[in-house]
């Protein structure tokens, strides 16, 4: 495992409630709203936590056109970093 690849690794496990974002990602398209039901975790922390990860290209928005129903993925790296979270 990289060096940088420990530390986006350390940045999801600093936060319970980032680790439990992204992993509620995996394999799934959801909207923030769908994001909030599945964790738990109020709406408006879903969305700084959701910035905070796209931020380090580890998920994508698909449709940042759309203010309303926005859909979010994990990316290749994303899945990557997952895979290596379960190892």
């Amino acid at each position: 495992m990289k060096d940088s690849e420990k530390i986006i690794i350390e940045f999801i496990k600093l936060s319970k409630n980032r680790e439990k974002v992204f992993r509620a990602l995996e394999g799934e398209t959801l909207k923030p709203t769908d994001i909030s039901k599945k964790t738990g975790i109020h709406r408006n922390n879903v969305s700084r936590i959701l910035s905070q990860l796209r931020e380090k290209e580890l998920i994508r928005l698909l449709n940042p056109e759309t203010k309303r129903g926005r859909l979010y993925e994990l990316t290749d790296y994303g899945n990557e970093i997952l895979n290596l979270m379960k190892s």
